[in-house]
Protein backbone atom coordinates (compact mmCIF):
# COMPACT_ATOMS: atom_id res chain seq x y z
CA UNK A 1 0.00 0.00 0.00
CA UNK A 2 2.85 2.38 0.82
CA UNK A 3 4.41 1.65 -2.55
CA UNK A 4 1.46 3.24 -4.32
CA UNK A 5 1.90 6.38 -2.24
CA UNK A 6 5.48 6.85 -3.41
CA UNK A 7 4.59 5.89 -6.98
CA UNK A 8 2.03 8.65 -6.92
CA UNK A 9 4.58 11.08 -5.47
CA UNK A 10 7.06 10.27 -8.24
CA UNK A 11 4.31 10.80 -10.78
CA UNK A 12 3.43 14.20 -9.28
CA UNK A 13 7.05 15.34 -9.20
CA UNK A 14 7.90 14.29 -12.72
CA UNK A 15 4.67 15.53 -14.27
CA UNK A 16 5.51 18.84 -12.60
CA UNK A 17 8.87 18.73 -14.38
CA UNK A 18 7.08 18.07 -17.66
CA UNK A 19 4.75 20.99 -16.97
CA UNK A 20 7.77 23.18 -16.26
CA UNK A 21 9.22 22.33 -19.68
CA UNK A 22 5.89 22.93 -21.42
CA UNK A 23 5.57 26.27 -19.63
CA UNK A 24 9.06 27.24 -20.77
CA UNK A 25 8.20 26.25 -24.35
CA UNK A 26 5.04 28.35 -24.34
CA UNK A 27 6.82 31.34 -22.78
CA UNK A 28 9.35 31.20 -25.63
CA UNK A 29 6.82 30.82 -28.43
CA UNK A 30 8.02 34.14 -29.92
CA UNK A 31 11.71 33.85 -29.01
CA UNK A 32 13.95 34.06 -32.08
CA UNK A 33 15.75 30.81 -32.80
CA UNK A 34 14.31 29.02 -29.74
CA UNK A 35 14.22 25.21 -29.84
CA UNK A 36 11.51 23.52 -27.79
CA UNK A 37 12.17 20.99 -25.05
CA UNK A 38 10.58 17.55 -24.73
CA UNK A 39 10.30 15.37 -21.61
CA UNK A 40 10.46 11.58 -21.87
CA UNK A 41 9.44 9.35 -18.95
CA UNK A 42 10.57 5.87 -17.94
CA UNK A 43 9.56 3.51 -15.17
CA UNK A 44 11.71 3.11 -12.07
CA UNK A 45 13.04 -0.08 -10.56
CA UNK A 46 10.44 -2.74 -9.70
CA UNK A 47 10.25 -4.78 -6.48
CA UNK A 48 10.09 -8.49 -7.13
CA UNK A 49 7.73 -10.47 -4.91
CA UNK A 50 8.33 -13.80 -6.66
CA UNK A 51 10.93 -14.84 -9.15
CA UNK A 52 10.48 -16.62 -12.43
CA UNK A 53 10.45 -20.43 -12.60
CA UNK A 54 11.64 -22.52 -15.49
CA UNK A 55 9.30 -25.14 -16.96
CA UNK A 56 9.63 -28.76 -15.79
CA UNK A 57 8.45 -32.03 -17.21
CA UNK A 58 5.25 -31.73 -15.24
CA UNK A 59 4.39 -28.02 -15.39
CA UNK A 60 5.17 -25.00 -17.45
CA UNK A 61 7.26 -21.98 -16.48
CA UNK A 62 6.11 -19.24 -14.11
CA UNK A 63 6.64 -15.53 -14.80
CA UNK A 64 8.14 -13.25 -12.14
CA UNK A 65 5.86 -11.14 -9.96
CA UNK A 66 7.03 -7.49 -9.79
CA UNK A 67 5.53 -4.32 -8.39
CA UNK A 68 6.70 -1.05 -9.97
CA UNK A 69 7.96 1.66 -7.67
CA UNK A 70 7.00 4.64 -9.78
CA UNK A 71 8.45 6.61 -12.72
CA UNK A 72 11.21 9.08 -13.43
CA UNK A 73 12.37 11.46 -16.15
CA UNK A 74 14.30 9.57 -18.80
CA UNK A 75 15.49 12.66 -20.71
CA UNK A 76 14.71 16.28 -21.43
CA UNK A 77 15.58 16.69 -25.09
CA UNK A 78 16.09 19.84 -27.12
CA UNK A 79 14.26 19.37 -30.41
CA UNK A 80 16.26 21.06 -33.21
CA UNK A 81 13.62 21.03 -35.92
CA UNK A 82 13.59 23.94 -38.37
CA UNK A 83 11.64 27.00 -37.29
CA UNK A 84 9.68 29.17 -39.70
CA UNK A 85 11.53 32.06 -41.33
CA UNK A 86 10.23 35.60 -40.97
CA UNK A 87 11.38 38.37 -43.28
CA UNK A 88 12.59 41.49 -41.49
CA UNK A 89 14.35 43.47 -44.21
CA UNK A 90 17.27 44.23 -41.86
CA UNK A 91 20.54 43.53 -43.69
CA UNK A 92 22.30 42.19 -40.59
CA UNK A 93 19.51 39.74 -39.64
CA UNK A 94 20.48 36.19 -40.58
CA UNK A 95 18.54 32.93 -40.58
CA UNK A 96 19.93 29.43 -41.04
CA UNK A 97 18.07 27.07 -43.35
CA UNK A 98 19.17 23.61 -42.27
CA UNK A 99 21.79 22.52 -39.76
CA UNK A 100 24.36 24.70 -38.08
CA UNK A 101 24.91 27.41 -35.49
CA UNK A 102 26.35 30.88 -35.52
CA UNK A 103 29.66 31.13 -33.67
CA UNK A 104 29.83 33.89 -31.04
CA UNK A 105 32.73 34.92 -28.83
CA UNK A 106 33.09 36.53 -25.43
CA UNK A 107 36.85 36.87 -25.15
CA UNK A 108 38.11 33.32 -25.65
CA UNK A 109 34.81 31.69 -24.63
CA UNK A 110 32.73 30.34 -27.52
CA UNK A 111 28.97 30.27 -27.72
CA UNK A 112 26.68 28.90 -30.42
CA UNK A 113 23.27 30.19 -31.43
CA UNK A 114 20.49 29.85 -33.98
CA UNK A 115 19.31 33.42 -33.38
CA UNK A 116 20.71 35.74 -36.03
CA UNK A 117 19.63 39.11 -34.65
CA UNK A 118 22.93 40.87 -35.35
CA UNK A 119 24.09 44.44 -35.75
CA UNK A 120 27.30 46.50 -35.82
CA UNK A 121 28.79 48.35 -32.87
CA UNK A 122 30.64 51.66 -32.87
CA UNK A 123 33.79 49.95 -34.22
CA UNK A 124 31.89 48.25 -37.04
CA UNK A 125 32.19 44.81 -35.40
CA UNK A 126 29.32 42.45 -36.17
CA UNK A 127 27.78 41.58 -32.78
CA UNK A 128 24.65 40.40 -31.04
CA UNK A 129 23.40 43.79 -29.79
CA UNK A 130 21.58 42.19 -26.84
CA UNK A 131 24.76 40.97 -25.13
CA UNK A 132 27.70 42.19 -27.21
CA UNK A 133 28.86 38.70 -28.24
CA UNK A 134 30.98 38.99 -31.37
CA UNK A 135 30.03 37.08 -34.50
CA UNK A 136 32.85 34.93 -35.85
CA UNK A 137 33.93 34.38 -39.43
CA UNK A 138 36.76 35.20 -41.81
CA UNK A 139 37.93 38.59 -43.03
CA UNK A 140 39.00 38.95 -46.66
CA UNK A 141 42.68 39.64 -47.33
CA UNK A 142 43.82 42.07 -50.03
CA UNK A 143 46.26 40.21 -52.28
CA UNK A 144 47.46 42.23 -55.29
CA UNK A 145 44.21 44.15 -55.41
CA UNK A 146 41.99 41.07 -55.11
CA UNK A 147 39.96 40.18 -52.02
CA UNK A 148 40.71 36.59 -50.99
CA UNK A 149 38.92 34.57 -48.28
CA UNK A 150 40.82 31.83 -46.46
CA UNK A 151 38.17 29.75 -44.72
CA UNK A 152 40.72 27.15 -43.60
CA UNK A 153 42.06 29.68 -41.10
CA UNK A 154 40.73 30.12 -37.57
CA UNK A 155 37.65 32.35 -37.48
CA UNK A 156 38.00 35.88 -36.12
CA UNK A 157 35.77 38.83 -35.32
CA UNK A 158 33.99 40.25 -38.38
CA UNK A 159 34.39 43.99 -38.86
CA UNK A 160 32.40 45.90 -41.47
CA UNK A 161 34.33 49.12 -42.26
CA UNK A 162 31.34 51.45 -42.50
CA UNK A 163 32.39 54.71 -44.20
CA UNK A 164 35.76 53.33 -45.30
CA UNK A 165 37.39 54.40 -48.56
CA UNK A 166 37.97 52.35 -51.67
CA UNK A 167 40.99 54.06 -53.32
CA UNK A 168 40.95 54.97 -56.98
CA UNK A 169 42.27 52.41 -59.42
CA UNK A 170 43.73 53.08 -62.83
CA UNK A 171 42.19 51.26 -65.78
CA UNK A 172 44.36 48.32 -66.81
CA UNK A 173 42.03 46.45 -69.17
CA UNK A 174 39.34 47.54 -71.63
CA UNK A 175 37.33 44.85 -73.43
CA UNK A 176 35.74 45.32 -76.86
CA UNK A 177 33.16 43.06 -78.51
CA UNK A 178 30.25 42.89 -81.01
CA UNK A 179 30.14 43.56 -84.73
CA UNK A 180 31.55 45.81 -87.47
CA UNK A 181 29.24 46.20 -90.47
CA UNK A 182 30.85 44.65 -93.55
CA UNK A 183 28.76 46.99 -95.73
CA UNK A 184 30.23 50.12 -94.19
CA UNK A 185 31.37 52.29 -97.14
CA UNK A 186 35.09 52.87 -97.71
CA UNK A 187 36.34 56.42 -97.29
CA UNK A 188 37.82 57.39 -100.65
CA UNK A 189 40.24 60.21 -101.37
CA UNK A 190 38.44 63.55 -101.45
CA UNK A 191 35.45 62.24 -99.47
CA UNK A 192 33.14 64.80 -97.92
CA UNK A 193 32.59 65.16 -94.19
CA UNK A 194 29.27 63.36 -94.58
CA UNK A 195 30.98 60.45 -96.42
CA UNK A 196 33.63 60.29 -93.71
CA UNK A 197 30.95 60.18 -91.03
CA UNK A 198 29.07 57.38 -92.85
CA UNK A 199 32.30 55.37 -93.25
CA UNK A 200 33.43 55.69 -89.62
CA UNK A 201 32.21 53.72 -86.59
CA UNK A 202 33.05 55.81 -83.53
CA UNK A 203 33.11 54.39 -79.99
CA UNK A 204 33.71 56.17 -76.70
CA UNK A 205 34.20 54.81 -73.21
CA UNK A 206 35.26 56.22 -69.84
CA UNK A 207 38.54 55.08 -68.32
CA UNK A 208 40.37 56.21 -65.18
CA UNK A 209 43.91 57.19 -64.23
CA UNK A 210 45.58 56.43 -60.89
CA UNK A 211 44.13 59.59 -59.34
CA UNK A 212 40.59 58.58 -60.23
CA UNK A 213 40.29 61.22 -62.95
CA UNK A 214 38.01 60.31 -65.84
CA UNK A 215 39.36 60.15 -69.40
CA UNK A 216 37.54 59.55 -72.66
CA UNK A 217 38.77 56.58 -74.69
CA UNK A 218 37.73 57.18 -78.31
CA UNK A 219 38.29 54.36 -80.83
CA UNK A 220 37.12 54.87 -84.42
CA UNK A 221 36.96 52.03 -86.95
CA UNK A 222 37.18 52.60 -90.75
CA UNK A 223 37.56 50.16 -93.60
CA UNK A 224 40.95 50.07 -95.36
CA UNK A 225 40.46 51.13 -98.98
CA UNK A 226 41.16 48.38 -101.49
CA UNK A 227 41.75 45.62 -98.92
CA UNK A 228 38.74 43.40 -98.10
CA UNK A 229 38.07 42.43 -94.48
CA UNK A 230 40.64 44.87 -93.10
CA UNK A 231 39.86 47.77 -90.78
CA UNK A 232 41.92 50.57 -89.30
CA UNK A 233 41.28 51.54 -85.67
CA UNK A 234 42.38 54.95 -84.41
CA UNK A 235 42.76 55.31 -80.64
CA UNK A 236 42.66 58.71 -78.96
CA UNK A 237 42.54 59.52 -75.25
CA UNK A 238 40.64 62.74 -74.53
CA UNK A 239 40.12 63.86 -78.15
CA UNK A 240 39.63 67.45 -77.01
CA UNK A 241 43.16 67.35 -75.48
CA UNK A 242 44.83 64.80 -77.74
CA UNK A 243 48.10 66.72 -78.26
CA UNK A 244 48.82 66.57 -74.53
CA UNK A 245 47.74 63.00 -73.88
CA UNK A 246 49.77 61.65 -76.86
CA UNK A 247 48.07 58.27 -77.34
CA UNK A 248 50.11 55.33 -78.62
CA UNK A 249 49.02 51.76 -79.38
CA UNK A 250 50.99 48.63 -80.18
CA UNK A 251 51.35 44.88 -79.80
CA UNK A 252 53.91 43.23 -77.60
CA UNK A 253 55.60 44.54 -74.49
CA UNK A 254 56.01 48.08 -75.82
CA UNK A 255 53.15 50.42 -76.52
CA UNK A 256 54.02 51.32 -80.10
CA UNK A 257 54.78 54.63 -81.76
CA UNK A 258 51.45 55.56 -83.36
CA UNK A 259 47.84 55.68 -82.21
CA UNK A 260 46.36 53.17 -84.66
CA UNK A 261 46.25 49.47 -85.45
CA UNK A 262 44.66 47.18 -88.06
CA UNK A 263 42.05 44.48 -87.54
CA UNK A 264 41.74 41.62 -90.05
CA UNK A 265 38.82 39.20 -90.51
CA UNK A 266 38.44 36.03 -92.57
CA UNK A 267 35.69 35.54 -95.17
CA UNK A 268 33.27 34.33 -92.48
CA UNK A 269 33.67 37.54 -90.49
CA UNK A 270 35.65 35.88 -87.70
CA UNK A 271 38.59 37.73 -86.14
CA UNK A 272 41.75 36.61 -87.96
CA UNK A 273 44.61 38.82 -86.81
CA UNK A 274 45.70 42.27 -85.71
CA UNK A 275 48.81 44.25 -86.60
CA UNK A 276 50.07 47.60 -85.36
CA UNK A 277 51.81 50.57 -86.95
CA UNK A 278 55.18 48.81 -86.57
CA UNK A 279 53.81 45.90 -88.65
CA UNK A 280 53.89 43.49 -85.74
CA UNK A 281 51.25 40.76 -86.03
CA UNK A 282 49.12 39.15 -83.37
CA UNK A 283 49.29 35.58 -82.14
CA UNK A 284 47.15 33.65 -84.67
CA UNK A 285 45.70 31.34 -82.01
CA UNK A 286 45.28 33.42 -78.88
CA UNK A 287 43.68 36.52 -77.46
CA UNK A 288 44.16 39.85 -79.16
CA UNK A 289 45.56 42.26 -76.59
CA UNK A 290 46.98 45.63 -77.58
CA UNK A 291 48.83 47.92 -75.25
CA UNK A 292 47.86 51.59 -75.22
CA UNK A 293 49.41 54.48 -73.28
CA UNK A 294 48.84 58.17 -72.73
CA UNK A 295 50.22 61.07 -70.70
CA UNK A 296 48.48 61.61 -67.36
CA UNK A 297 47.76 65.35 -67.02
CA UNK A 298 48.70 67.13 -63.78
CA UNK A 299 50.85 64.24 -62.57
CA UNK A 300 54.37 64.39 -61.22
CA UNK A 301 56.89 64.10 -64.07
CA UNK A 302 59.48 61.37 -64.21
CA UNK A 303 63.09 62.00 -63.14
CA UNK A 304 64.07 62.95 -66.67
CA UNK A 305 61.26 65.50 -66.85
CA UNK A 306 59.03 63.47 -69.15
CA UNK A 307 55.34 63.23 -68.23
CA UNK A 308 54.02 60.17 -66.43
CA UNK A 309 52.40 57.74 -68.84
CA UNK A 310 49.58 55.34 -68.03
CA UNK A 311 49.41 52.02 -69.86
CA UNK A 312 46.37 49.80 -70.29
CA UNK A 313 45.32 46.84 -72.45
CA UNK A 314 42.72 46.82 -75.21
CA UNK A 315 41.26 43.32 -75.59
CA UNK A 316 39.46 42.58 -78.87
CA UNK A 317 38.67 38.95 -78.05
CA UNK A 318 40.02 35.58 -79.16
CA UNK A 319 41.00 34.70 -82.71
CA UNK A 320 38.51 32.30 -84.29
CA UNK A 321 35.87 32.94 -81.63
CA UNK A 322 32.45 34.58 -81.95
CA UNK A 323 31.83 35.12 -78.26
CA UNK A 324 32.93 38.36 -76.59
CA UNK A 325 35.00 39.10 -79.68
CA UNK A 326 34.92 41.72 -82.42
CA UNK A 327 33.40 40.25 -85.62
CA UNK A 328 32.55 41.45 -89.13
CA UNK A 329 29.22 40.65 -90.77
CA UNK A 330 26.64 42.38 -92.93
CA UNK A 331 24.75 43.68 -89.96
CA UNK A 332 24.59 47.02 -88.21
CA UNK A 333 27.80 47.97 -86.42
CA UNK A 334 27.61 47.46 -82.65
CA UNK A 335 31.23 47.12 -81.60
CA UNK A 336 32.01 49.03 -78.43
CA UNK A 337 33.91 48.80 -75.18
CA UNK A 338 31.66 46.95 -72.75
CA UNK A 339 33.87 46.67 -69.70
CA UNK A 340 36.86 48.27 -67.98
CA UNK A 341 38.36 47.70 -64.54
CA UNK A 342 39.18 51.21 -63.35
CA UNK A 343 37.23 53.43 -61.00
CA UNK A 344 37.40 56.58 -58.92
CA UNK A 345 37.62 56.69 -55.13
CA UNK A 346 34.47 55.63 -53.29
CA UNK A 347 33.04 55.17 -49.79
CA UNK A 348 31.31 52.13 -48.35
CA UNK A 349 27.61 52.92 -48.70
CA UNK A 350 26.04 49.58 -47.95
CA UNK A 351 26.72 45.87 -47.60
CA UNK A 352 24.88 42.65 -48.30
CA UNK A 353 25.16 39.03 -47.19
CA UNK A 354 24.49 36.14 -49.56
CA UNK A 355 23.44 32.52 -48.93
CA UNK A 356 27.05 31.42 -48.35
CA UNK A 357 27.55 34.05 -45.66
CA UNK A 358 29.87 36.20 -47.77
CA UNK A 359 29.60 39.89 -46.85
CA UNK A 360 30.00 42.17 -49.87
CA UNK A 361 30.59 45.89 -49.50
CA UNK A 362 28.87 48.22 -51.98
CA UNK A 363 30.85 51.42 -52.58
CA UNK A 364 29.74 54.77 -53.94
CA UNK A 365 32.04 54.38 -56.96
CA UNK A 366 30.06 51.35 -58.13
CA UNK A 367 32.54 48.71 -56.98
CA UNK A 368 31.75 45.67 -54.85
CA UNK A 369 34.33 44.33 -52.41
CA UNK A 370 34.30 41.09 -50.43
CA UNK A 371 34.59 42.05 -46.76
CA UNK A 372 34.32 38.70 -45.03
CA UNK A 373 32.28 35.57 -44.50
CA UNK A 374 30.14 34.37 -41.58
CA UNK A 375 31.17 31.02 -40.11
CA UNK A 376 28.83 28.22 -39.06
CA UNK A 377 29.44 25.40 -36.59
CA UNK A 378 28.04 21.88 -36.59
CA UNK A 379 28.20 19.11 -33.99
CA UNK A 380 28.16 15.34 -34.06
CA UNK A 381 25.36 15.44 -31.46
CA UNK A 382 23.69 18.84 -31.35
CA UNK A 383 21.19 17.47 -28.83
CA UNK A 384 24.08 17.22 -26.35
CA UNK A 385 24.66 20.97 -26.27
CA UNK A 386 24.06 22.78 -23.00
CA UNK A 387 21.87 25.87 -22.92
CA UNK A 388 23.73 28.94 -21.66
CA UNK A 389 20.94 31.51 -21.81
CA UNK A 390 20.63 34.46 -24.20
CA UNK A 391 19.61 32.04 -26.99
CA UNK A 392 23.05 30.43 -26.84
CA UNK A 393 24.52 26.97 -26.32
CA UNK A 394 27.93 25.72 -25.23
CA UNK A 395 29.75 22.47 -25.86
CA UNK A 396 29.28 19.56 -23.46
CA UNK A 397 30.99 16.21 -22.99
CA UNK A 398 28.40 14.57 -25.25
CA UNK A 399 27.97 17.17 -27.98
CA UNK A 400 31.36 16.73 -29.58
CA UNK A 401 33.61 19.62 -30.55
CA UNK A 402 32.43 22.29 -32.97
CA UNK A 403 33.23 21.71 -36.63
CA UNK A 404 33.49 25.22 -38.04
CA UNK A 405 33.13 25.84 -41.76
CA UNK A 406 31.27 27.66 -44.50
CA UNK A 407 27.52 27.55 -44.94
CA UNK A 408 26.32 25.01 -47.47
CA UNK A 409 29.46 22.87 -46.97
CA UNK A 410 29.92 19.65 -44.97
CA UNK A 411 26.33 19.50 -43.78
CA UNK A 412 25.98 23.15 -42.79
CA UNK A 413 22.78 24.87 -43.86
CA UNK A 414 22.43 27.97 -45.99
CA UNK A 415 21.98 31.52 -44.79
CA UNK A 416 19.17 33.91 -45.61
CA UNK A 417 19.88 37.59 -44.98
CA UNK A 418 17.10 39.96 -43.97
CA UNK A 419 15.22 37.20 -42.15
CA UNK A 420 15.10 35.49 -38.76
CA UNK A 421 14.27 31.94 -37.68
CA UNK A 422 11.26 31.85 -35.40
CA UNK A 423 10.70 29.53 -32.46
CA UNK A 424 9.80 25.95 -33.39
CA UNK A 425 7.19 25.77 -30.59
CA UNK A 426 3.80 24.57 -31.90
CA UNK A 427 1.12 25.91 -29.55
CA UNK A 428 -1.40 23.26 -30.60
CA UNK A 429 1.02 20.52 -29.62
CA UNK A 430 2.00 22.27 -26.39
CA UNK A 431 -1.59 22.79 -25.24
CA UNK A 432 -2.38 19.15 -26.01
CA UNK A 433 0.67 18.09 -23.99
CA UNK A 434 -0.46 20.42 -21.23
CA UNK A 435 -3.86 18.67 -21.03
CA UNK A 436 -2.22 15.25 -20.99
CA UNK A 437 0.25 16.40 -18.33
CA UNK A 438 -2.54 17.91 -16.23
CA UNK A 439 -4.54 14.69 -16.38
CA UNK A 440 -1.46 12.68 -15.50
CA UNK A 441 -0.81 14.93 -12.52
CA UNK A 442 -4.44 14.63 -11.41
CA UNK A 443 -4.38 10.85 -11.79
CA UNK A 444 -1.25 10.56 -9.64
CA UNK A 445 -2.84 12.82 -7.05
CA UNK A 446 -5.89 10.53 -7.10
CA UNK A 447 -3.57 7.57 -6.54
CA UNK A 448 -2.26 9.21 -3.36
CA UNK A 449 -5.79 10.05 -2.22
CA UNK A 450 -6.94 6.47 -2.78
CA UNK A 451 -3.93 5.06 -0.95
CA UNK A 452 -4.67 7.45 1.91
CA UNK A 453 -8.26 6.19 2.01
CA UNK A 454 -7.02 2.60 2.25
CA UNK A 455 -4.70 3.54 5.09
CA UNK A 456 -7.58 5.24 6.87
CA UNK A 457 -9.66 2.04 6.51
CA UNK A 458 -6.84 0.01 8.06
CA UNK A 459 -6.55 2.47 10.95
CA UNK A 460 -10.27 2.32 11.54
CA UNK A 461 -10.12 -1.45 12.19
CA UNK A 462 -9.00 -0.64 15.71
CA UNK A 463 -12.18 1.27 16.56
Amino acid sequence: MMRSLYSGVSGLQNHQTRMDVIGNNISNVNTTGFKRGRVNFQDMISQQTAGAAAPTAEVGGVNPKEVGLGMTVASIDTVFTQGNLQTTGVATDLAIQGNGFFVLKNGEESFYSRAGTFGVDVDGTLVNPANGLRVQGWMAQDINGEQVLTTAASPTDITIPVGSKDPARATSNVNFACNLNKNTPEILEGASEADIARGTWNTEFKIYDSFGNTHNLAVSFTRVTGTPNRWRANVVIDPENAEFTDTRVGLGTTDGEQNYFYVNFDNTGTLLSVDDSLERGSNPTGEIVLQASFNVPESNPNADGTPTRQTFNINLGTIGSQRNTVTQSASKSSTKAYDQDGYTMGYLDNFKIDSTGIITGVYSNGTNRTIGQVALASFANQGGLEKAGDNTYVESNNSGIAKIGESGVAGNGKLLAGALEMSNVDLTEQFTDMIVTQRGFQSNAKTIQTADTLLETVLSLKR
